[in-house]
């Protein structure tokens, strides 16, 4: 057995020498009850104050891997909005130099993800970034940058694309489906991958069927190309002022099937 505690979690952190520190934390399941989603939210904040204080201590230390390592609070709170905007306000009173929503994309309906996102938004520091842990779809990305968020992870462009769901400007792919076994277009043909410039559909459907490794790195390196462009293309849109018109035209529509 290996204790973890909020100050085990910033040393492993600060060792690891990431930009980014994220506190120690629990993500309640779903659904919680109120009651232990207040407690959890009271212990988190203990938790926060902690590893503030072991991080500014680590950073502080001479032989410091990165003594410029960021610390991230992170609001929880499960789907109450109450809790969320009361855990908010309290974790804005610790300085960190950025702040997370937390506890999201856990099997709560879409829609009660935004709206958890438009109650918590107003109350996270204006100046800090902010990020959205474990999301999402290229839908969510866009609403999320939408009320407010800045940051994203999420393990599902590398994991659809070894199970064949392939993203697209066009809509998903999934490249399993039989109507693609003698296709020889590209998985998408406004794609400038490696991946789309030099293999049909066909023969990449044709490696997965094989069980070929190969299949994984090709969908891998297309849905990890699609959300570099489309990241770069909601900055594009926010610089120029035409995110709205971007959102209205591709938010629904990438959630499509192609």
């Amino acid at each position: 057995r290996i204790f973890m505690g909020p100050e085990e979690s910033m040393q492993i952190q600060s060792n690891l020498g990431s930009d980014i520190a994220m506190a120690f934390d629990e993500c309640v399941e779903n659904p919680a009850t109120y009651e232990y989603a207040k407690a959890s939210c009271e212990r988190t904040l203990r938790w926060l104050a902690r590893c503030k204080a072991e991080h500014d201590r680590l950073n502080a230390l001479p032989d410091t891997v990165n003594p410029r390592q960021m610390l991230f609070g992170i609001n929880q709170g499960a789907t109450f909005p109450e809790l969320r905007i009361w855990h908010m306000k309290e974790t804005a009173k610790i300085d960190c130099e950025g702040y997370a929503i937390g506890g999201l994309a856990v099997g709560e309906p879409t829609q009660v993800m935004y709206d958890i996102i438009d109650a918590v938004e107003p109350y996270m520091p204006a100046e800090k970034p902010r990020y959205l842990m474990g999301v999402g779809t290229p839908s969510n990305i866009i609403e999320g940058v939408a009320r407010g968020v800045d940051f994203f992870d999420c393990v599902m462009p590398s994991r659809n694309g070894r199970h064949g769901k392939l993203f697209t400007w066009e809509g998903t792919v999934n490249i399993l489906n039989e109507k693609y076994a003698t296709d020889p277009r590209p998985i998408s043909e406004s794609c400038g991958c490696p991946a789309c410039r030099r293999f049909s559909r066909a023969y990449i459907r044709h490696l997965f069927k094989a069980d070929e490794v190969l299949a994984l790195r090709l969908a891998v390196l297309h849905n990890l190309y699609f959300y570099n462009e489309l990241a770069a293309r909601i900055r594009r849109a926010l610089d120029e002022g035409t995110f709205a018109d971007f959102r209205a035209r591709y938010s629904g529509n990438l959630e499509k099937r192609a």
